[in-house]
């Protein structure tokens, strides 16, 4: 059968009817013995080999699956496997493929090979009690790289621990050592996020686990959709190490107040030549019309989530990471190239087995170019946001471009950085685009910078610093950087930040860092110390927007709340909030002067409380107010509360 004619075969009704298969699918061992399923309805013959260890070791034994209905291959044996390595020969009309087993949930050293174990193994002491901490009013996430989190030198980290999974374990790490000033985890509880979003801790293919400690890449290549990455562990050898390591850091994050939400990749894969691929020829892959490999991802290729088994292998990984490893949540990448039928469906079923809103997930809602999607379906992106559940959130570029600038170009500048303001367009992005794009904040996470492009101080040192001193306390910079946090923080969208984003992270200018050195993308933790008033202008934040119903309402009437913006003067805008619902402030009232000039502002009537001025974001513990009238700075934010009369 020729590619054209296998694609139509794929895509049509009769191969779904024949051959989707909702069996478990992997291999399942216990005292009962040791049974391995694999789908393969292209297969002629699948043999499985055994192996004392996952690395270059013979075969210690080989034996011939057995094909059963809709393409499912299996083998049972009443010995109990746990602990041996394997993988499989897949034989096609055209031929044999070598392959790891693409359901494994644990692998040898690089994911060559797949890993036969009893998961009860890997728990941690006290795991099966382990849950995560409770919803508070407002979540607000923290994106975080397992390396760049403990790399510097700085960080107080044991030698041993820097780079790895077990440094999410350590409290009472501070800078240089000094017990005074805390990094690592202490540092993240004192900051007041409430979820951490780890970049991709899957198995991923573009560091050799087995070679230098300092390799480095953001690991959006997958290799092992459902195996912990092992460069991250203390042992990438033996498949059990990275599997309790990484549940222990969970586990420590919880402790400590955090809930935990992991970067997901199911656009694509680290070669086109994959588990999947081998298994199943093409079958998990979208093509071009002349049969090539479609590339929405801009990565080589883009799996076909339209197809009912790569639909189904997507969705049981999701519940599996949520159930296995107790995560609190998903960031999909990339997710305009996932169909909008199959988001859903994680959605209901996330919600369905754990009770409603109570895993995050949210993703990009684009992709990296075109997509040879099959006609019909629709994608997740931002021209189908409304088709998607409410409880699917989308990071909002709008709000990230007007603040600081377009990200595609080095000299674009925003509110904060010298660009134009309007009401209209302010109000827009604290409303997180409801009604605009979609139907309520909760589907908006808005956010300034990510892993992506430049940091949010590197874009403004860009623009606003013809030397461009990045490493140096620019005090105009500082003021945007402090701006542009405070509208952020004040809209009605998920709060979304850049670990280190409030340290005036810096990655000397560096676009694209993805596979720079681990001291480009390290966490320089001398800078928080540094920038010191910068952190506690983020921590006072996010405090406060804790304490607001105004700015926490994720509801389709949350937009209501907020009045159309006021051009109060030349660059000077302020918008009213209704903060009704268990606020000591019945209204709030956020003025933001992105002029270089200070402005006098004529208040609406009543007395005003400070919550939030130039210089603190802590303002709201003290009793300072105003009326009728204020000033304020070039720059800055002013952050208002009704008091009562």
């Amino acid at each position: 059968m020729d590619l054209l004619k296998q694609k139509e075969w794929f895509d049509s009704a009769e191969f779904e009817q024949n051959y989707h298969c909702e069996m478990p699918l992997g291999v399942v061992c216990g005292k009962d013995g040791t049974r391995f399923r694999l789908w393969a309805p292209t297969a002629e013959a699948v043999t499985l080999h055994l192996y004392p260890s996952g690395d270059n070791s013979q075969a210690i034994q080989s034996v011939c699956l057995v094909r059963g209905e809709r393409g499912l291959w299996s083998y049972e044996t009443k010995q109990n496997l746990d602990g041996y390595y394997y993988d499989f020969d897949v034989t096609t009309a055209r031929k044999t493929y070598r392959t790891a087993d693409p359901y494994a949930r644990a692998c040898g050293v690089n994911g060559q090979r797949s890993m036969v174990l009893d998961l009860r193994r890997t728990d941690p002491p006290l795991w099966n009690q382990d849950k995560a901490p409770a919803l508070g009013t407002e979540q607000i996430i923290y994106e975080l790289h397992i390396k760049d989190f403990s790399w510097d030198p700085a960080g107080g980290f044991h030698p041993a621990d820097r780079g790895r999974y077990k440094a999410l374990c350590r409290t009472g790490t501070t800078l240089c050592g000094d017990g005074i000033h805390p990094t690592g985890l202490d540092y993240l509880k004192r900051l007041g996020v409430t979820h951490i979003q780890l970049m991709p801790v899957y198995d991923y293919g573009s560091v050799d686990e087995a070679g230098a400690a300092d390799q480095f890449n953001w690991g959006y290549d997958p290799v092992n959709y459902n195996i912990p990455e092992g460069s991250y562990s203390s042992d990438p050898y033996h498949g059990e190490v990275r599997i309790r390591e990484l549940k222990q850091a969970i586990a420590a994050l919880h402790r400590s107040g955090l809930r935990v939400v992991m970067d997901v990749v199911y656009n694509h894969t680290y070669a086109l030549d994959s588990w999947l691929w081998r298994t199943v020829p093409w079958y998990y892959y979208r093509q071009n019309a002349d049969g090539t490999p479609s590339n929405g991802s801009g990565c080589g290729n883009e799996l076909a989530t339209e197809r009912s088994m790569c639909a189904k292998y997507i969705l049981d990984s999701v519940l599996y990471w949520a159930e296995e490893y107790h995560l609190d949540g998903f960031r999909f990448d990339l997710m305009g190239l996932l169909d909008v039928p199959l988001m859903n469906r994680i959605r209901q079923a996330l919600d369905e087995k754990f009770g409603a809103g109570e895993k995050l997930v949210y993703g990009e809602p684009w992709a990296a170019a075109g997509s040879a999607v099959r006609p019909g379906t629709r994608l997740a992106n931002k021209a189908h946001l409304r088709e998607l559940s409410p409880g699917i959130a989308a990071f909002c570029d709008n709000t990230r471009d007007a603040v600081k600038g377009n990200v595609m170009d080095e000299r674009s500048v925003g509110f904060v950085n010298g660009g134009f303001v309007s009401g209209p367009y302010l109000h827009d992005c604290i409303t997180g685009w409801a009604m605009a794009e979609h139907d309520a904040p909760s589907q908006t996470i808005t956010y300034l910078s990510c892993h992506d492009d430049w940091t949010l101080w590197d874009k403004l040192v860009c623009t606003m610093s013809p030397q461009k001193k990045f490493r140096e306390p620019l005090s105009e910079v500082l003021r945007a950087n402090r701006l542009a946090a405070a509208i952020n923080l004040c809209c009605q969208g998920y709060p979304f930040l850049h670990a280190g984003e409030e340290f005036a992270r810096t990655k000397d200018g560096v676009k694209n860092s993805y596979r720079s050195s681990p001291m480009i993308n390290r966490l320089d933790w001398r800078r928080a110390v540094e920038n010191q008033g910068l952190v506690d202008y983020y921590r006072g934040l996010i405090a406060l927007r804790k304490r607001l119903p105004c700015l926490c309402d994720k509801t389709p009437q949350a937009s209501a709340r907020v009045s159309a913006g006021m051009e109060l003067a030349p660059g000077c805008i302020g918008l009213c909030l209704d903060n009704r619902g268990g606020s000591a402030w019945r209204e709030i009232f956020l003025i933001f002067n992105t002029s270089q000039n200070v402005r006098d502002i004529t208040l609406p009537d009543g007395t005003w409380q400070i919550l939030v001025d130039a210089q603190s974001s802590f303002c709201w513990n003290d009793a300072r107010t105003l009326r009728k009238t204020t000033r304020i700075p070039p720059v800055s934010a002013l952050i208002l509360g009704s008091c009562p009369e």
